[in-house]
């Protein structure tokens, strides 16, 4: 797999104009850089100055420390308590959602003399439902939260809260959301003058007025993901290839892949290809996906096998051809977008679902 750090850079720029030199960025670089290397990922970004990353987890986390990163590095997804005191020993910034986890935190804090304040975000449950207080609450949960605050052994970096539906076509819901969270910022007091507002996403930083917030957290649209109606479009960053390994001939009435189910028309050639669900191509390609072969798209033909996809092919496709299946070629290209309809899945699942088999290989290497 080729990847673009370039065109993720640009994405990223694309961003911060739209939504204005005042909002700090921090790129989502979970899940191993949306399955595209976040090794990768933070080198093109590093140039760019985000203010921090975002990932999910605290392993996440301290991989990216490992790469050097010394900006703060976010973990969005709440974490067992257990995990909290790994954290602050990584000096990550968790998510607290709950009063129990903050307690735990405070406690590590404790343990942490004479080191700065741990950061800390706070989570807010505007509608999405999986996590974050819940607004109703906040009477009994704030003044507890405002002491924590106040503690020297800690310091609230960011409260935030996720948008479900800002890539829909009805923003209704999503502007809901911005005004219930920008209703409680403005209702509360002890909230630091400097701390992170964010609820946007890529979809919301490109679609929807912020509201009080000053800082966006652009995840799938600095991958080449599209993000709703009116919002620009991405450059392509990845490109998915493969060789073609064997070329034959097919009989009238000949099968190919599991189940048999495709059969040859008439006289047709078929191209064997070293890729399949194992290293991440959707299974559901099969029958109705396409591979490019020498700027010339190929239907899919059969069921895409672990380790191996057939393609219908014209006559001069040979063995040792590369066979796109993602990205550009010869003046043609299969966007991200397409895989994920034809696969009834999104563009994260596509990227994300790559696997470690496949090597990312930095673009500029491959020309």
């Amino acid at each position: 797999m080729e990847v673009d750090g370039g065109a993720v850079r640009r994405n990223l720029e694309l961003v911060r104009s739209h939504v204005g030199a005042g909002a700090r960025v921090v790129p989502i670089v979970k899940c191993d850089g949306y399955g595209l290397g976040a090794g990768l990922v933070v080198e093109a970004l590093a140039p760019a100055r985000p203010f921090a990353y975002g990932v999910a987890t605290v392993d996440e986390g301290r991989a990216l420390r490992a790469l050097g990163v010394r900006v703060p590095v976010m973990v969005l997804c709440p974490a067992p308590p257990g995990d909290l005191p790994r954290m602050a020993r990584a000096r990550l910034v968790p998510t607290i959602s709950d009063l129990e986890s903050l307690g735990v935190l405070a406690n590590a804090a404790l343990h942490a003399k004479g080191r700065a304040p741990l950061l800390f975000q706070l989570e807010i449950d505007t509608g999405m439902g999986r996590s974050g207080f819940v607004l109703s609450g906040a009477a009994q949960w704030w003044p507890e939260v405002r002491r924590a605050v106040a503690s020297p052994g800690l310091r609230l970096l960011g409260v935030f809260t996720h948008l479900h539906s800002a890539d829909e076509a009805d923003l209704g819901s999503a502007r809901r959301q911005i005004e219930r969270f920008d209703d409680f910022v403005a209702s509360v007091e002890g909230i630091p003058s400097d701390a992170l507002l964010h609820v946007a996403n890529s979809a919301a930083a490109l679609r929807l007025d912020l509201g009080a917030a000053n800082a966006v957290r652009p995840g799938i649209f600095l991958y080449g993901g599209s993000v709703g109606h009116g919002a620009p479009t991405p450059e392509t960053v990845a490109a998915l290839r493969a060789r073609v390994v064997m070329v034959r001939e097919a009989v009238p009435g000949a099968t190919v892949g599991y189940g048999a189910t495709y059969r040859a028309r008439g006289r047709e050639r078929w191209a064997t290809v070293a890729i399949g669900y194992g290293d991440g191509l959707p299974r559901e390609l099969g029958n109705r996906g396409w591979a490019l072969l020498r700027g010339r798209r190929s239907p899919i033909v059969g069921r895409i096998s672990m380790d191996t996809t057939v393609v219908r092919v014209a006559a001069e496709v040979a063995v040792g051809d590369p066979a796109t299946f993602l990205g550009g070629d010869g003046g043609g290209e299969i966007a991200l977008g397409e895989v994920a309809e034809l696969a009834d899945t999104v563009a994260h699942q596509v990227l994300t679902g790559l696997s470690a088999r496949l090597p990312r290989i930095p673009m500029e290497q491959c020309r």
